[in-house]
C-alpha cells in the first residue's frame, strides 16, 4: 500500500504542476515562452496518466481485454507505431537542416520523445497483442471444460 499512496501523491503533484504552468502563462503574450511552458504542462499531464496506469496495476484494476477489442487495439497500435516511426524519421531529417540553438534543442527534445513513444508502443503491442489472447471460448474452456456439468444447471 505504500507504493499506492506514493503514486496518488505524485499524481496530485503532477496535476499541481499543470495548474501552476497554466497560471504562469495565462497573461504571457510571447508565444514561444507560452508554448514551451504549456508543452511542459502537457508532459506533466502525461506523467499523471503514466502514474495512473501504475496505480491501476497496483490496485489490480486491469480487466482482461476482450478479443474483439484486442483486434481493434492491434490495428490501432500498429498504425500508431508506423506514425511514430515516420515522425522519428522526419525529425532526424529536420535536424540535418536546422541551425538555431533553440530549434536544435526543441527538435532533439521532440525526437527523444518520439523514440520513447515508439519503444513504449512496441512494448504495449507485445504485452497486449502478441501475448496469447484469451478468447471467450478459452475462458469458457478454462471454467467449464473439466466440469461434470460443462456449465449446464444441475450437471
Amino acid at each position: 500500500m505504500e507504493r499506492v499512496e506514493f503514486f496518488k501523491k505524485q499524481i496530485q503533484l503532477e496535476k499541481d504542476i499543470v495548474e501552476a504552468a497554466h497560471e504562469a502563462v495565462k497573461d504571457i503574450k510571447n508565444r514561444m515562452v507560452k508554448e514551451l511552458i504549456e508543452g511542459i504542462a502537457s508532459d506533466s499531464n502525461k506523467h499523471a496518466s503514466l502514474l495512473t496506469s501504475l496505480l491501476a496495476a497496483q490496485e489490480g484494476k486491469n480487466p482482461l481485454i476482450d478479443e474483439k477489442v484486442t483486434d481493434q487495439l492491434k490495428e490501432n497500435l500498429e498504425r500508431h507505431i508506423k506514425l511514430e516511426q515516420h515522425a522519428i524519421d522526419t525529425y532526424k531529417e529536420l535536424l540535418k537542416t536546422v541551425e538555431g540553438e533553440s530549434e536544435i534543442l526543441i527538435i532533439k527534445y521532440i525526437l527523444n520523445d518520439e523514440v520513447r513513444h515508439h519503444a513504449l508502443l512496441k512494448k504495449i503491442h507485445k504485452m497486449v497483442v502478441e501475448k496469447e489472447t484469451l478468447t471467450e471460448q478459452d475462458l469458457w474452456d478454462l471454467t467449464w471444460k473439466d466440469s461434470i456439468s460443462h456449465g449446464s444447471p444441475g450437471g
